[in-house]
């Protein structure tokens, strides 16, 4: 069984994958944010995720405050899984994977679109300077040691 933790990187991205690196996690995030799932039986249903492996993410997703629990009225141990402010944050990431997938793994094009429900246009995602606003591209950017590099 493979590791889930990153111990000797200090990367951000790596501390991510710790989070929501695992077989299921990503698509439990996409279907709770895009699909309005919030309940177990949705998430399965929707996925075919044997239920052990669900019980795990969705407990790990709770720990890591990517979402939080809400009873639901009437129904004895039941609740729901609701997206917090952090799991939120994942959907540029989410956007991201998709588009990456329908450019290089979608023969028969985006199974999906995202699209703006204000007017119904495509999203696009952009790398952008704060400083003078320019689009960059991949190789436009630099990388340089952060606060965080001696913190170990």
């Amino acid at each position: 069984m493979l590791g889930r933790t990153y111990e000797r990187e200090n990367c951000s991205a790596a501390r991510t994958l710790e989070v929501v690196g695992e077989r299921w996690s990503l698509l439990i995030l996409r279907d709770a944010m895009f699909a309005g799932s919030t309940r177990f039986t949705e998430f399965q249903r929707g996925l075919g995720v044997a239920p052990n492996i669900l019980s795990s993410r969705l407990e790990r997703f709770v720990e890591a405050g990517l979402m939080s629990t809400r009873p639901i009225g009437g129904e004895q141990a039941t609740h729901e899984y609701i997206l917090t402010e952090k799991g939120l944050d994942l959907q540029p990431v989410l956007v991201a994977l998709t588009v990456w997938g329908d450019r290089w793994a979608a023969p028969q094009g985006p199974p999906i679109l995202y699209r703006h429900e204000g007017c119904g246009g495509a999203l696009r995602q952009l790398s952008i300077c704060e400083d003078c606003g320019a689009e960059l591209t991949a190789d436009q950017v630099a990388v340089e040691p952060g606060p965080g590099t001696l913190a170990t």
